[in-house]
């Protein structure tokens, strides 16, 4: 009977104890990986920007990004947030957007610069998406901080969007947006999908080969 006693006691602490991991586990925001990437640097310090001149970086660049779940035990997402506005500030990029996969975090995290309000800020937005799309579009030019040393002339953005996302609290927001603001926020969302805006220069390129 005592051994009995012994063996249930020991099977309901490992349960507990395996509970405890697993709930530890489940929030966490990001990979032990990802978090040593992100706590290499001070919050305010920019990170390294992926190339697809690099091999290992353009594989990375083509995975699709993961959600943000908003970990409740996990502070590494308001840490990385501030590292990404850092890196689109640095005077090496001097960007208007960045995506989380272009500094090595496959997250559904973006930076934008938002022309379309006053002092021009940059936010970050988590779990973007966009759900609608005028048929009106607008020619742009765009360039990447993962491509450097070029910038092309797109046709195929559309003029405004209907946004989703969440916001650092978890809240789930919709917004308009409109021009060139609506262009940047195009580019980045496709950028946690694995596409860059060269992509559709070369299915422009494949239509018209097609065509003749």
């Amino acid at each position: 009977m005592k051994n009995i006693k012994i063996i249930l006691t020991l099977t309901v602490l490992f349960l507990f104890f395996s509970a405890c991991r697993q709930q530890q586990k489940q929030e966490k925001e990001f990979s032990d990986k990802q978090t040593n990437l992100i706590y290499q640097g001070d919050s305010l310090a920019s990170m390294r920007v992926l190339k697809i001149t690099n091999k290992e970086d353009s594989l990375l660049l083509r995975q699709n990004s993961q959600d943000v779940t908003f970990a409740q035990s996990d502070s590494s997402l308001h840490y990385f947030s501030k590292r990404l506005v850092a890196t689109v500030q640095d005077s090496i990029n001097l960007g208007v957007g960045i995506a989380a996969p272009q500094v090595g975090i496959l997250k559904n995290i973006i930076c934008v610069q938002r022309f379309d309000k006053k002092n021009e800020p940059f936010e970050v937005y988590y779990n973007p998406i966009i759900s609608q799309y005028t048929k009106k579009t607008q020619p742009c030019k765009e360039g990447c901080l993962s491509i450097p040393g070029r910038s092309d002339t797109l046709e195929i953005r559309a003029y405004a969007i209907l946004l989703e996302y969440e916001n650092s609290n978890g809240e789930h927001k919709y917004e308009m947006v409109e021009d060139f603001t609506a262009v940047i926020f195009q580019h980045e969302i496709d950028h946690l999908k694995g596409i860059l805006y060269t992509d559709y220069l070369h299915e422009k390129a494949h239509a018209e080969g097609r065509k003749h």
